[in-house]
């Protein structure tokens, strides 16, 4: 039988899936305090230089005026030194990206549980090598080693909750992963409230990996092959599956198109591809750029630093169903949805530039208010780009594509870390970055073709046609293809499975969705 044919047999999504899935969706809280940490330890208060003729030393003459504990009250990180809290966020997202591409194909030797359980538990035990570092040094050594574990499990936990449950609950399963990491900066933003000194509340938000990790521990199968994993499930659902054996899944579909030249040089060499990959990587670059500068700038904006963390995190989940109500009306599509919230983030990043200083926070006019707004549009852009992109490229060259495009986005997250920084500057340095970023990414994304009315193509060959090598708004129309958030999930999973070169066989086919016009789990 295939997998699907397994899963009506074991629970689709039983009572040990359920335990299982809870407990990889819940360890996303721990993740995101993890990604989000620099954002409160690394505060840097108001100060001011006393210069001393007496005190030669430069870290003596710093005078703190506001009482907060932090790597920069400690390690006196100011004027010169600042750089180095940005470079200590910076090594988190270079290890972030390190962690997808090594710990994917890991997890196809050795399987899932080893390297889930392993990463996690060195993510825990550099967790508190961040808590208690003596130096600087050892603290961003540390973070980039958090990173590359948090990078790796990050991506077989999202896996997990794929392969645990049946087709038509993954949908659901990778949302409330996204979901839940949303709500884990905000949770991080109101722990932080509560826990002030900067190793107090380091510990604290790692201590909470050790309970995941004694849970993952019982929760997930001890299994490695796939059938031995659905008989466990099976058990544990209280069915009765004693011979459950999986058909091979490794042909390609009768039909298929398949094209050996194609890969990544076919990104540069191909004219139309050329001018899309170019197009697309700036999108993702900033995209994550805006994402990412906001979120690790929300300490600095006016205000309560934890309520506007927290308020960063929260304003993430009405994206979904923004974008998705967008993206399927025939007069906004993909295209002008994608380029419209990439210009109204960079529109309200230029703003802020405008609205007072002592603006009070109550009012609906404020610097955070439209950082926020920002930080909302940006994610409803960044939810469309996932699958904007699949279906820009052809099934043979998509995860070619989304590779290069996933790539770009990580320089972005790399970056992102030394935009607030640039405060220093200027006060509005930070948003005029993020209003260029917004703004130049979304007119650049006008300059796409449109992909709601349009099928998608299959070949390269079929990328020559005056419907695909159009490179503005295509007025072919034909069957509409209407994205769910199934689909929308579906096309993040394509993303995940080009940049993490993790083997997915099973789980879906290289072929593409004649419903759905892009990969996705139902082509089995």
């Amino acid at each position: 039988m295939d997998l699907e044919e397994a899963f009506h047999i074991v629970g689709e999504f039983g009572p040990y899936q359920k335990r299982a899935v809870a407990v990889l969706v819940l360890t996303q809280v721990y993740m995101a305090c993890q990604s989000m940490l620099i954002v409160l330890v690394g505060s840097t208060p108001e100060y001011r230089i006393e210069q001393q003729d007496v005190v030669p030393s430069s870290q003596q003459s710093v005078a703190f005026t506001e009482d907060i504990d932090s790597i920069v009250t400690e390690w006196f990180l100011v004027k010169q030194q600042a750089y180095k809290v940005s470079l200590a966020g910076s090594l988190f997202f270079a290890g972030l990206l390190v962690g997808n591409v090594v710990f994917g194909p890991l997890s196809d030797k050795i399987g899932r549980r080893p390297v889930y359980l392993t990463g996690l538990f060195f993510e825990v035990i550099f967790g508190y090598v961040t808590a208690l570092a003596p130096s600087y040094e050892v603290f961003a050594l540390s973070r980039l080693l958090v990173g590359l574990m948090n990078g790796g499990i990050g991506l077989v936990c999202f896996v997990l909750t794929q392969e645990y449950v049946g087709k038509s609950y993954r949908a659901m399963t990778g949302t409330l992963t996204s979901m839940t990491f949303a709500v884990g900066i905000a949770l991080f933003g109101a722990l932080g409230y509560f826990i002030r000194p900067w190793r107090n509340l380091a510990t604290a938000a790692n201590s909470s990996g050790v309970l995941f990790f004694l849970l993952s521990s019982f929760c997930l199968a001890h299994c490695c092959l796939q059938h031995q994993v659905l008989r466990y499930m099976a058990l544990r659902n209280g069915n009765a599956a004693k011979h459950l054996m999986l058909q091979r899944v490794g042909a390609a579909k009768p039909g298929s198109h398949s094209n050996g030249g194609a890969g990544v040089l076919q990104l540069v060499v191909h004219p139309v591809l050329r001018l899309r990959t170019m197009v697309l990587m700036y999108v993702w670059y900033a995209c994550s750029l805006v994402y990412y500068g906001l979120t690790l700038g929300a300490s600095e904006t006016s205000g309560s630093r934890y309520l506007n963390v927290a308020m960063y995190g929260l304003v993430e989940l009405p994206a979904y169903p923004l974008c998705i109500y967008f993206i399927n009306k025939q007069w906004a599509g993909r295209r002008k949805s994608m380029a419209s919230f990439l210009c109204l983030a960079g529109s309200a990043c230029l703003l802020t530039m405008f609205i007072p200083e002592n603006t009070g926070e109550r009012t609906l006019l404020s610097v955070t208010s439209m950082a926020l707004l920002g930080k909302l549009m940006v994610s409803a852009a960044f939810n469309i780009a996932y699958v904007y992109t699949s279906e820009l490229y052809p099934t043979v060259i998509r995860n070619a594509g989304l590779g290069v495009c996933s790539m770009s986005c990580r320089v972005g997250g790399i970056l992102a870390p030394f935009v607030p920084s640039m405060r220093a500057l200027h006060s509005s340095m930070p948003f005029t970055v993020f209003c260029l970023s917004g703004l130049s990414a979304g007119c650049l994304g006008l300059l796409l073709p449109e992909t709601l009315n349009t099928p998608a193509a299959e070949t390269l060959e079929e990328l020559g046609s005056p419907t695909h090598s159009r490179v503005l708004e295509s007025k072919v129309t034909q069957h509409s293809t209407a994205v769910t958030a199934a689909d929308l999930y579906k096309s993040q999973w394509s993303a995940l499975r080009a940049f993490s070169f993790i083997d997915f066989t099973g789980l879906d086919a290289t072929g593409i969705c004649e419903y759905t016009a892009f990969s996705c789990l139902n082509c089995t």
